[in-house]
């Protein structure tokens, strides 16, 4: 790292992969935590590479991600690819001894994030994986009521999530996100993921778990049609389905307690709702800018305070696992 006192330590970012979801989500969010900077990007494309490093202030690109990890003036590896690169660049980067962030999912498989998280666990670097959920005031506002009782004991969690197929699935023009090579669930794989390991987070990890999916359009090779149902460590049940090819978009999370219920969007921006005995409760907090700060931020307090980041390669395999069970991709 760039200093050796630990109060002033600049940690030096690379980003793996600058597209779209580095543009806003997450690059900026790097920028603005006091004690990291990226340092360099990779994108294979030497044009969008340099214009990536231009736009937001980055002294260097790469055109090869060898380079990028391996270039001595790098702590700590971002990689932003598709998941089915994941497991490559995630064992090079531990092989190189540097700090990592992955995209999640951490990998299209419980095997291959297994093989990363153990990659990293041997050699004691830290891993983090990009389940921002988990650090959002929004969602950490239903944990708060959660742990204070406001619902009584936590019964049951359901969770559907369905919208129309799009104009870019519907002219069947390539995306990987419904490449079974790269995703065998679709948008199940990208879109689920980020909600059941919410839950996990806030009900404890899911213990049991099946479920089923198919392709019921045809529109493309993944599967587009999805259903579960689990149990979490807690004895609560959790229900969910997911359809990419509905009439309506509708994001609806219901967790049913003993004394009320927790109303909730996974993706759209609308209020929490609890509802109990004193009445209902009906909150609307903002998400950041950049909504991936909270998640950065979390990661410096990791590296500067020993504090324990809630999103991790350990957590993020074993919602890899709850993805696997329900593909059945075992």
């Amino acid at each position: 790292m760039s200093n050796s006192n630990k109060e002033t330590t600049i940690v030096r970012w690379g980003i793996l992969g600058c597209g779209n979801v580095t543009d806003k989500k997450s690059g900026p969010a790097y920028q603005k935590t006091a004690g990291f900077e990226i340092a360099a990007v990779m994108r294979r494309d030497k044009d969008k590479a340099a214009d990536y490093a231009k736009r937001h202030g980055i002294k260097k690109y790469y055109t090869d991600a060898d380079k990028l990890i391996n270039d001595p003036e790098i702590d700590a590896i971002y990689i932003a690819t598709p998941p089915d690169t994941h497991k490559l660049y995630g064992l090079k980067v531990a092989e190189a001894g540097k700090i990592c962030c992955i995209e999640k999912p951490l990998s299209p498989s419980y095997e291959d994030s297994n093989a990363i998280y153990e990659a990293f666990r041997e050699k004691d670097l830290p891993l983090f994986v990009a389940y921002y959920r988990r650090t959002l005031p929004r969602f950490e506002q239903v944990k708060n009521w959660l742990e204070t009782n406001s619902i009584g004991e936590v019964r049951h969690i359901s969770w559907h999530f369905s919208r129309p197929a799009s104009e870019q699935d519907l002219s069947r023009i390539y995306n990987w996100r419904t490449d079974a090579k790269v995703a065998t669930a679709g948008y199940f794989d990208d879109l689920a993921s980020h909600g059941l390991d919410l839950f996990n987070h806030l009900l404890g990890d899911i213990q049991e778990v099946s479920g089923n999916s198919l392709n019921q359009q045809g529109l493309y090779s993944a599967n587009d049609a999805t259903t579960a149902c689990w149990i979490h460590e807690k004895g609560i049940t959790g229900t969910g389905s997911w359809n990419f090819g509905c009439f309506t978009r509708e994001d609806k999370v219901s967790i049913y307690g003993s004394k009320g219920k927790i109303e909730f969007s996974i993706f759209n921006d609308e209020n929490i709702i609890l509802s109990n005995e004193d009445g209902k409760t009906s909150l609307f907090i903002a998400h950041p800018e950049n909504v991936q700060f909270y998640h950065v931020k979390a990661m410096k307090e990791q590296l500067s305070e020993n504090t324990m980041h809630p999103s991790n390669g350990k957590t993020a395999t074993h919602t890899s696992w709850v993805m696997d069970q329900i593909t059945n991709n075992r």
